[in-house]
């Protein structure tokens, strides 16, 4: 083997350990037990979570991007006036 190809299988398992690693670590988060001073809320309904994670991404986007286009209209006019 290159010794490119040495360095890149190294770069590769140090990743991989390093990954590993960091989803063993975590794991205590996944856990279900509860621990001191949890107090989750009441959960969303089918409509709250829609909303939450469908629609306010799209009313987001559609804001940045009228903003983006008003932005640029007045951009170009004030181009072709001047």
């Amino acid at each position: 083997m290159s010794n490119q190809v040495k360095k890149n299988a190294v770069r590769a398992g140090t990743i991989t350990a390093g990954t590993a690693l960091m989803l063993l670590m975590s794991s205590p988060a996944f856990a279900l037990t509860r621990d001191d001073g949890d107090d989750p809320g009441p959960g969303l309904s089918v409509i709250q979570t829609l909303g939450l994670y469908v629609a306010m991404p799209i009313v987001l986007f559609l804001i940045i991007a009228g903003l983006v286009i008003v932005s640029d209209k007045s951009r170009k006019q004030a181009k072709s006036k001047g």
